[in-house]
């Protein structure tokens, strides 16, 4: 059966300033443990700690550049590009110009599945 989601849930996020995640299906807004879908609004300059989550993520930026940092290499994702990382590889993201991008992740993104560094 369809459901309809008329807006996404405003998540605080983590990292040195704000940042804005507007969750559309997933474990706040839709009570799906399966998948979370969310836009990302993240302002010039941000960076967040360190994590090694539980679950599969993919992330398609929209605008901007996103930077992904992992134990191997540091990828610079522009708009129109994408990059999956997969559960169990640590990762750091930041944007140091502002991005927009669409993440994600499966099974569902959670505090407790995330796994972030100690800051």
């Amino acid at each position: 059966m369809p459901e309809f989601i008329e807006s996404p849930t405003i998540i605080e996020a983590p990292g040195n300033i704000p940042k804005i995640i507007k969750e559309f299906i997933g474990c706040v807004n839709s009570s799906n443990r399966e998948v979370s879908i969310a836009k990302m609004e993240s302002p010039a300059g941000w960076k967040e700690p360190g994590q090694t989550p539980e679950f599969d993520e993919y992330t398609v930026v929209l605008k901007g550049t996103l930077f992904a940092e992992t134990k191997a290499k540091t990828y610079k994702i522009n708009a129109g590009q994408a990059i999956t990382i997969q559960k169990g590889e640590w990762v750091r993201y930041s944007t140091p110009g502002g991005a927009e991008y669409i993440a994600v992740c499966l099974p569902a993104f959670t505090p407790d599945t995330v796994h972030r560094d100690a800051e």
